[in-house]
């Protein structure tokens, strides 16, 4: 059985919203392929064990972001940036060509909420495996790549 998780940073969570919408149709079938062992809007698990796929959904922009990423790649044998926010970092990371003075003008809150100063993907922090673009992603390439990986992990 293929273990998998599902992480999210800065973002809308859109691209697990539509692994979700995955399983409307797949649930039976993948029951008994697919072990989810992380997926924050099905049910809270904050232990990260060993995992063969971490689909990492938005941008990295604050330190503990990046500690979290730096774990969950150290603990999975595959690393799918899922979504523009993790593969590019858009639309997040669209702070980072700000003007000097909205720049100024957000410090504080960036300051506040512990941000680092640019906004990035998560390929700037730990190696990615694979990656499925959208914003969200589409349901139908989703459904493509999870047929890709129970082939490679069953």
């Amino acid at each position: 059985m293929m273990k998998i998780g599902f992480f999210s940073f800065t973002c809308c969570e859109g691209c697990t919203v539509m692994f979700i919408e995955l399983l409307n149709k797949k649930f039976f079938e993948y029951a008994s392929k697919v072990d989810i062992q992380n997926i924050r809007v099905l049910r809270s698990n904050e232990t990260i064990g060993s995992l063969d796929i971490a689909f990492v959904e938005g941008a990295i922009s604050t330190q503990s972001e990046v500690k979290k990423l730096k774990e969950i790649r150290e603990k999975s044998q595959m690393v799918v940036a899922l979504g523009s926010g993790a593969a590019n970092g858009y639309p997040s990371n669209q702070r980072n060509s700000f003007d000097e003075t909205r720049k100024k003008e957000i410090a504080p809150l960036v300051k506040k909420l512990h941000q680092l100063d640019e906004i990035s993907p998560i390929s700037k922090f730990v190696k990615v495996d694979d990656q499925i673009n959208g914003c969200p992603v589409s349901e139908d390439e989703l459904a493509v790549k999870m047929e890709g990986y129970l082939k490679k992990f069953s």
